[in-house]
């Protein structure tokens, strides 16, 4: 069961722009499950359109999360505004427990419903995720650098590095 589950189902679908939002416990849900300090607010707007079996939820993603920074470890705040475009398909028979398929770059976007059902809030926070920059930077990251002896402020240009290797 996803932290921020919001279950809509495609025959029943609510007219108008639907706000999700996460509540304290599952923004510290969402935290622990993708390694974030913690998430401070998630929000999305976002409209559903019937597609004949598709559903198609567009609108926009807004959080605020607290990051470790890549090199020294330091809390980084980061705020998330993302452009949302979600393809709701229905699940692919499978045939005697195979499937071969062949994907072009249009159905990578896809996410599959469980029958005419499918889940809003894990693919918002899914959306979240992936927006975090994994190797976010804070104000102290150079000196992080500095300290552990990775950084030699002589020394610039991409063989830098390989100057320690040469022998007088």
């Amino acid at each position: 069961m996803s932290e921020f589950t919001r279950i809509f189902d495609a025959a029943r679908l609510p007219a108008g722009e639907q706000l999700l939002e996460a509540n304290e416990t599952e923004r510290d849900a969402l935290a622990q499950r993708f390694g974030l300090i913690a998430v401070k607010a998630l929000k999305a707007r976002l409209t559903l359109v019937p597609d004949g079996p598709t559903v198609r939820a567009t609108g926009r993603l807004e959080a605020q999360v607290v990051q470790s920074c890549a090199v020294s470890g330091d809390d980084l705040p980061a705020r998330i505004n993302e452009p949302v475009a979600l393809h709701f398909v229905p699940a692919i028979a499978v045939l005697d427990g195979e499937a071969e398929l062949e994907l072009d770059a249009a159905d990578l976007d896809e996410i599959e419903m469980d029958g005419t059902r499918f889940d809003l809030g894990e693919a918002v926070a899914q959306g979240m995720a992936l927006a975090i920059d994994p190797y976010a930077e804070g104000p102290t990251a150079k000196q992080a650098r500095r300290k552990a002896g990775l950084l030699d402020e002589g020394a610039s240009g991409p063989f830098a590095a390989l100057k320690g290797l040469l022998k007088d």
